[in-house]
């Protein structure tokens, strides 16, 4: 609630009206995205600062905050994890599917040029889920629960928020489940929350950086036009990788191997 109105307050600021903000929003352009990205990473981890830290007296260990070393190895091994379970997901539609691209308009330079905005548009939403989702929320469930019930149970809500998303089926927000399972995985590893916004960021980037769509959320990317080709079921379609079997599969070769990786104790 708070992000939401937070992110309105800055769309009216952009576009004049609230009318003009709202449609501006729903549109999910770049600036949009980036807008309401920041503002929930803002929101997000004001609530883990006032609700984990100074209500509930967690500390950075309980959070799994890794520093240093420890943060910068599990960042590279996770967005190394992420990005390679996204190419397997890819890879499989395109040669048991009919996935593909094709070339399209624009210059090496404009294709990195490009690729970088995107990525830092993809960032802040990354982390910002991260915290929402790995953050305090699995912490005390797993406290209660047991990390196994807590991973689960937050990659169901994790699913759940995607269910608006454009072109969204049921196979995607299974898919969408496993991959919270599978990031719930990479935050017991070896750099915590740094390992799980890694994944996170690999995934994304990768398809993103790919011109196929994320979680249904189309990209723009110079020189390639993504087709997901049939079937389907397989591909994803029109809602991108993560909603088809070949991702189904990929996420569940990431998740026996990230299983053997996460750490039996916290930091």
């Amino acid at each position: 609630m708070t992000a939401g109105l937070a992110g309105l307050g800055g769309g009216v600021l952009i576009t004049g009206s609230t009318a003009a903000a709202a449609d501006w929003l729903t549109a999910l352009g770049p600036g949009s995205m980036l807008l309401q990205a920041v503002v929930t990473l803002a929101s997000t981890a004001f609530f883990t600062w006032l609700i984990g830290a100074r209500i509930l007296g967690l500390t950075r260990r309980h959070l799994r905050y890794a520093t240093g070393q420890a943060a910068q190895r599990g960042l590279a091994f996770g967005l190394l994890a992420g990005a390679l379970t996204a190419g397997l997901a890819l890879l499989i539609s395109v040669m048991v599917g009919q996935a593909g691209w094709v070339s399209d308009a624009g210059t090496l330079g404009d294709y990195l040029t490009q690729s970088l905005k995107t990525v830092a548009v993809l960032a802040p939403a990354a982390l910002a889920e991260e915290l929402l989702f790995r953050g305090v929320p699995l912490v005390l469930l797993a406290g209660a629960f047991g990390r196994g019930s807590a991973v689960v149970a937050i990659s169901l809500l994790f699913a759940l928020a995607h269910v608006t998303n454009p072109n969204a089926t049921p196979l995607g927000l299974g898919n969408i489940a496993l991959a919270g399972i599978f990031l719930g995985l990479t935050f017991y590893a070896p750099g915590g929350i740094w390992t799980a916004f890694g994944a996170h960021l690999g995934w994304n980037s990768l398809l993103a950086c790919l011109d196929t769509p994320v979680s249904g959320v189309p990209f723009e990317i110079p020189m390639l036009d993504y087709t997901a080709g049939n079937p389907a079921w397989l591909t994803g379609g029109t809602f991108g990788p993560e909603g088809g079997l070949a991702a189904t599969l990929a996420l569940t070769v990431a998740i026996v191997a990230t299983a053997r990786w996460a750490e039996k104790e916290p930091l």
